[in-house]
């Protein structure tokens, strides 16, 4: 099972009812935050999931809307007593981040690991994979795939004639030797069962690599910069998207559910535009601030 929640929905600038543009995932204890806008730590201590557990950053990319909360963030990350490192994910001119980390907060209790423009990375349980986007600036769309445990295949030991007693050991991965004989864990596993995919693209045109990048997911995050389809020319000047753009991507993506976040200062009720999307991709909807979505294995 894995956690989202989106602690800020707005783009651009704060307002009183947005915070920006902050994603939490959680799964077995672990966090990962996708962007640190301004407000993410006041949205973070409101949604009571704490600090300490975030182990990996993914940045989109660098203007102030995804970025700006990120230094108070880790110095406060800093005053809760953590040690462990903590890994920054971004895209081509991460190292700039890295030098403006190290001149306001120079003495930070924990390492910080950088990755700049990575394809893929392995955290924890979770496999996430990169996809470039198109942007005023570098920028990186984020998947996260959730790999479920394969079923013990209780005839497959028993044929083996496993004793029950090392089972458990081979469910976890672990290599046995009995009898002279050594057991591996595809010798008693059933087959591959699907696991939980999400993927969250902002900032950016569409893209024909973009579909095939959120093929199948379970959640689909993505920017909702205009609600209106007479915004087309606007979205276009600015490299971001309307919901109707939005929506196509999910469509064609094969995607379960799109909730649109990275509203617009100018877009104060983005309920009157949502009919939009929904007349693309009827399995729309709109974030706010902390919205939690938990997401379990079919």
């Amino acid at each position: 099972m894995i956690d989202v929640c989106l602690l800020g929905s707005g783009g651009s600038m704060p307002n009183s009812k947005r915070f920006l543009s902050a994603v939490l995932l959680k799964t077995a204890g672990k966090m990962c935050l996708i962007d640190c806008g301004e407000g993410t730590q006041v949205s973070m201590k409101l949604l009571g999931w704490g600090f300490k557990k975030i182990d990996v950053i993914c940045l989109t990319h660098f203007h102030g809307d995804h970025i700006y909360g990120l230094f108070g963030l880790l110095s406060t990350i800093g005053n809760s007593g953590r040690n462990d490192s903590i890994t920054i994910l971004g895209p081509k001119g991460l190292g700039k981040i890295a030098l403006c980390i190290e001149a306001l907060i120079p003495n930070l209790p924990f390492e910080i690991i950088y990755y700049e423009n990575p394809h893929t990375y392995n955290f924890h349980n979770l496999e996430i994979q990169t996809i470039n986007l198109h942007h005023s600036a570098p920028c990186l769309g984020y998947a996260f795939y959730l790999a479920r445990q394969r079923i013990f295949d209780v005839n497959k030991a028993l044929l083996l004639d496993i004793p029950k007693y090392y089972w458990n050991i081979l469910q976890k991965g672990k290599e046995v030797v009995y009898n002279n004989q050594k057991y591996t864990k595809e010798m008693v596993l059933g087959h591959k069962r699907r696991g939980i995919k999400i993927s969250i693209i902002t900032d950016t045109r569409p893209t024909e690599d973009i579909p095939n990048f959120i093929k199948g997911s379970d959640l689909f995050i993505c920017e909702g910069m205009y609600g209106e389809n007479e915004d087309n020319e606007k979205a276009q000047h600015t490299k971001h998207m309307t919901f109707q753009e939005a929506a196509m991507l999910a469509k064609t993506g094969e995607v379960a559910e799109m909730v649109l976040t990275h509203f617009s200062p100018s877009l104060i009720e983005p309920e009157n535009s949502l009919h939009n999307a929904k007349a693309v991709f009827e399995n729309s909807f709109l974030s706010y601030d902390r919205m939690i979505i938990k997401l379990k294995f079919k």
